[in-house]
């Protein structure tokens, strides 16, 4: 028997009782229930495998029954009150319903990982059959460390087959004969093989840090900092008046619970009513070097509970291909997690405060200065003329940048042919690992070295690499793809591809640092984005024939846009911000176009446009994420939180950060056509 806000940890100790044939079952704790009891326990449905194995034996006074709960809930930071060890082992309390028998001996485990962090259990008050903590947990380092604290007459229950190393759990054995001799000693005969005693001998410098701080004085300054964001945090208000943040267990009448710990979970609001995706939270909070966890940090029953989810519900997202640790924060209006914000005693009033700065300044709405058409684009159309198109004004563009293989750099040129894929041989080589992993800068940022080239009137793709003494140079006829033809799938669109040779190869090995191989993609020829549900991947062209590219043809951003971005850093820094002076150009976003000509961010209000005689419909704004961080100058990645911050600030719609639009082209390519820089462009407006 286990609560609902148990941790996976302990979830996992019920795969054992099932598979044996013994019975398991979730519980609620109730410790308001008035009369003879004092402890109320809920029952959730019993849980049994292989149920006639169960029923053939009766429980008696000589069977064992497990009860596990946490001193502290980490999902909410609700703290049990520990007297539930003796309630269970007097047996004081009240289950209804047809659920599990009283009989037997209950044994009772407490799961202190995170209480013990600031209030750890006094056994020699509550006598616990076993206790498990975290080291990690308790001073931060090291990782992988834990303890169970058992009763010498508990741990002789305990049934152990695996032995290992002659240090570990056994004390003698023979090779080909069936013999062999555990170690007396309860700690010996548990510890397999050679123990990580150098991470061990460790554990006393955390010791003495938290003897000289005192837990008392640990406790009392983790949840002074709890309290404070707790309090703050109810107290926001949007300008209509809503609350901002939904926290969980803060009034939960149902737990029997002391008090709250050090620990705050939550969930904001937008004025709304709307939830903000916890993933949200957490990847702006990264750029202002806030570090939250974010999910339901693997407690399923305590994430359920809070948030309301349903079994069906809970299936559903499952089903919807919900996973931890993904980016589906939000599903059916309802939060699949919540953000979560732990104290301990490295903590300061300055990071709490610095959380709230954070929050108000990112979450919380104002009266407005500026309508959100202002900020994302022009103002809207007069009602009179809605839905008729009109133009807005003449614009020029001003570069071309093709950029043949995913992810490297690209070149600019004063002159390129289109095709039915977009610019020629944009985007139409990637480089995978030998696993099949796609390659990228986020994950492989030594790919921005690598300089590219298509020269036409040569017919090949030249490429350079600071790491490869020699310039490769590729062939864009086929004469060199000698690997057969194969169909791959990225983000689940079909490619058909042909890979090189060894040369080829261990050219790209060399300039990435580590091995992998370079293919071609045929699109021109057989494919085109399918993609009717975009849950399923990125891709916003569902129509246009694609090469590598993430969502649709073309990238265009505005010169004017750029200059607004580089006034806003500079303000931003000229007000105290620690982040050094970012100053960026248009290549940092990896545009195929670049215009001037217009207002900032007067590409955002376009519905079409037309570049000389070539006609492009706007498929919407370019999500932007933090590859936009990295520059490359004199052969190192340099990473900041710029300029990636600055736009969260003003850029961002229901999640997500936009700078630059996405283009299809309108007109089929049936005969030779060309963009020129300086071209004059026409942008329309709906």
């Amino acid at each position: 028997m286990y609560t609902m806000e148990n941790h996976n940890s302990v979830l996992g100790i019920r795969e054992y009782s099932l598979k044996e044939g013994a019975a398991a079952i979730a519980v609620d704790i109730d410790g308001r229930h008035g009369g003879k009891s004092a402890v109320k326990i809920i029952p959730h449905t019993v849980q049994r495998r292989g149920e006639i194995g169960c029923r053939k034996k009766e429980q008696t006074s000589d069977t064992y029954n497990l009860f596990a709960f946490p001193s502290e809930c980490n999902f909410s930071g609700l703290r049990f009150d520990l007297g539930l060890v003796n309630v269970m082992k007097e047996d004081s309390y009240e289950m209804p319903g047809p659920t599990l028998s009283h009989s037997g001996r209950w044994m009772v485990l407490i799961d202190a990982a995170k209480g013990s962090a600031t209030s750890p259990p006094d056994l020699s008050k509550y006598k616990a059959d076993f206790v498990v903590v975290s080291f990690y947990k308790l001073f931060g380092y090291p990782t992988g460390i834990g303890a169970l604290i058992a009763r010498n007459g508990a741990a002789k229950l305990l049934k152990k087959t695996y032995f290992s190393g002659a240090s570990g759990t056994v004390a003698a054995s023979i090779a080909d004969v069936d013999f062999y001799k555990r170690r007396d000693g309860i700690e010996e005969y548990f510890e397999d093989g050679t123990l990580a005693f150098v991470s061990i001998a460790s554990l006393r410098h955390g010791f003495r840090i938290l003897n000289a701080l005192t837990m008392s004085a640990i406790y009392r300054h983790t949840m002074s900092l709890a309290l404070y964001i707790r309090k703050a945090l109810l107290n926001l208000r949007h300008v209509n008046g809503s609350r901002v943040c939904t926290l969980y267990g803060i009034n939960d009448p149902e737990l029997l619970c002391n008090e709250m710990g050090p620990t705050v979970s939550f969930n904001l609001k937008r004025p709304d009513g709307s939830w903000f995706g916890h993933r949200e939270v957490e990847k702006l909070a990264s750029l202002s070097n806030i570090q939250l966890r974010t999910g339901c940090f693997c407690n399923p029953g305590a994430c359920a509970k809070h948030l309301g989810l349903s079994h069906s519900e809970l299936l559903s997202n499952i089903e919807a291909g919900h996973v931890c640790w993904d980016d589906r924060d939000i599903l059916n209006g309802k939060p699949t997690g919540s953000v979560r914000v732990s104290f301990g005693y490295m903590s300061t009033f300055e990071d709490a405060r610095k959380l709230l700065k954070f929050i108000k300044s990112s979450f919380v709405s104002l009266p407005p200065q500026h309508s959100i058409s202002d900020l994302l684009g022009e103002k809207p159309v007069p009602a009179s003329t809605e839905g008729v198109e009109r133009v807005t004004r003449t614009y020029f563009l001003k570069s071309i940048t093709v950029y043949p293989i995913k992810s490297c750099a690209g070149f600019t040129v004063e002159s390129w042919p289109l095709c039915s894929t977009g610019l020629l041989h944009d985007r139409e080589w990637l480089l995978k690992s030998l696993s099949g992993e796609i390659l990228t800068q986020k994950k492989v940022p030594e790919m921005g070295f690598i300089t590219t080239l298509v020269d036409l009137k040569l017919g090949r793709l030249i490429v350079e690499s600071l790491r490869c003494k020699e310039k490769l140079q590729i062939e864009l006829t086929s004469g060199q793809c000698i690997a057969e033809r194969e169909v791959m799938e990225i983000y689940s669109q079909r490619y058909e591809v042909q890979g090189y040779g060894s040369e080829v190869d261990t050219w790209f090995s060399t300039a990435v640092g580590r091995p992998c191989t370079l293919v071609r993609s045929y699109a021109f020829q057989n494919h085109m984005c399918s993609n009717k549900n975009r849950s399923m991947g990125p891709c916003r062209d569902l129509e246009a024939r694609l090469n590598f590219v993430n969502e649709a043809q073309f990238l265009l951003i505005s010169e004017e846009s750029i200059a607004d971005l580089n006034n806003r850093l500079r303000s931003k820094l000229h007000k105290g911000s620690n982040e050094q002076h970012i100053e960026v150009d248009p290549s940092r976003f990896r545009p195929n176009l670049v215009v001037s000509g217009g207002k900032p961010y007067a590409e955002d209000g376009w519905s079409r446009l037309k570049i000389g005689q070539t006609n492009f419909t706007s498929l919407g704004g370019c999500n932007r994420c933090q590859m936009i961080n990295m520059a490359f100058t004199a052969g190192t990645v340099q990473r900041s939180n710029e300029p990636l911050a600055t736009l969260a600030s003003y850029r961002r719609l229901k999640g997500k950060i936009y700078f630059g639009v996405l283009l299809k082209m309108c007109d089929s390519i049936k005969q030779e056509a060309w963009l020129h820089a300086g071209q004059e462009i026409v942008a329309y407006a709906v």
